[in-house]
């Protein structure tokens, strides 16, 4: 029986299912909801080829069958398809030279004096409290203050962006949850087009400014801006909650290896990779589609197969990692793919180490006797995130 890939249950048991294909079926034909034909692909050397293979495209409209009429959309919302994550060369490599210095380790490494204020901040105020939730209280405002700040969205609409962004991926491939998701996506894209006008009269020291004023060869137009502030918005913080929640997670459930990062903080960056590996912020990459008939890892496939690198999958590849279902915080090597890899590497990958370097160790620190309450844990839905709803802890 096909599984619902997108719900809460099949997340809870989502690794022993991709074990399973990987012995069986690593390149796994499944309908989605909303009745979408799609192969799954879930050995880890299957995956890295898939990321670099030319072979795939990220529109659609490149396939080269020309079936592909593009689906009526209202006209406010087609800007968001020039997204450069749904884009291939050469639009991609333009966008995304755009925005990449604003991710560059070096400018990172220069935010965690505020990140770390960020936190120090958040954990003072869930010191007041008994019961807590990891997620709202911390996973979640963390990297959403920080996206936010570099984009210069002001302190108090900042709320508002993470209801709209959870709405939007929440959305799988049935025609109702696309419905539910169209007025959140109807106010942020209004938001931006505010938050736009504003930098274009008041300009300050933040990306948005900069990306509005641009020099002539790298601006971007209206529709482009719209379509990156969007998508920074929604990528630059969603990773990151799930890092932060199934890492801490990860480390509830296995409390010797919690003691040994509180005992020694500086295994902290081989940690954060493991955290990243065990517990994969992504169930997968992003869509890709075969731009012409072709046979990948022995499958054939017709042109325009919708095509899904399961990230989670190939993090716990046995031929790859040594007993890959141990959690091991100092696990070496460990060449995780929770980032992806070729020219949609994740651009935040800098920013979400150095967050989760920062906020784990401190949430540590500051409630050593952490513990999970008996509340049963839920996943959020949707195919591409993997994350909790919630992380009651006490």
């Amino acid at each position: 029986m096909n599984p619902d890939l997108t719900s809460s249950t099949f997340k809870a048991g989502s690794f022993s299912y991709y074990a399973r294909l990987r012995r069986e079926s690593p390149v796994h034909e499944v309908m989605l909801p909303g009745k979408q034909q799609a192969w799954l692909v879930t050995r880890y050397a299957d995956v890295l080829a898939l990321l670099k293979d030319e072979r795939f495209v990220k529109l659609r409209a490149n396939v080269a069958d020309n079936s592909y009429r593009e689906p009526w959309m209202p006209a406010m919302f087609r800007p968001l398809s020039r997204n450069m994550l749904d884009l291939d060369p050469p639009d991609h490599t333009r966008l995304r030279s755009s925005v990449q210095k604003a991710f560059t380790p070096r400018f990172v490494e220069m935010l965690r004096g505020r990140v770390e204020s960020i936190a120090d901040d958040l954990l003072a105020a869930m010191r007041r409290r008994n019961r807590l939730d990891v997620i709202a209280d911390f996973a979640l405002p963390l990297p959403t203050i920080v996206i936010a700040e570099m984009l210069g969205v002001p302190k108090t609409q900042q709320h508002r962006f993470h209801r709209w962004s959870k709405n939007i991926v929440a959305a799988n491939w049935s025609k109702w949850s696309m419905v539910r998701a169209v007025p959140s996506v109807i106010a942020f894209i209004r938001y931006i087009r505010r938050l736009i006008a504003l930098k274009r009269t008041q300009p300050a020291d933040d990306l948005v400014t900069a990306l509005v004023n641009a020099e002539s060869d790298d601006r971007l137009s209206n529709d482009e801006l719209l379509s990156m502030i969007f998508l920074l918005l929604i990528a630059g913080h969603e990773t990151t909650v799930n890092l932060i929640g199934n890492g801490t997670l990860a480390l509830l459930q296995h409390p010797t290896e919690m003691q040994r990062l509180r005992d020694d903080p500086t295994i902290v960056v081989p940690a954060i990779e493991e955290l990243l590996r065990f517990g994969s912020p992504l169930e997968t990459a992003t869509e890709r589609y075969a731009r012409e008939p072709l046979t990948f890892a022995g499958t054939a496939l017709p042109a325009g197969a919708l095509v899904y690198a399961v990230l989670s999958s190939a993090n716990r590849d046995e031929t790859v990692f040594d007993d890959p279902d141990r959690f091991n915080l100092t696990r070496d090597p460990n060449r995780h793919l929770s980032f992806g890899l070729g020219i949609h590497y994740c651009l935040g990958a800098p920013l979400a180490r150095m967050e989760g370097q920062i906020a784990i160790p401190a949430l540590l620190r500051a409630f050593p006797n952490l513990r999970l309450t008996n509340e049963p844990l839920r996943w959020r839905r949707g195919l591409v995130l993997r994350g909790l709803e919630r992380l009651r802890v006490e």
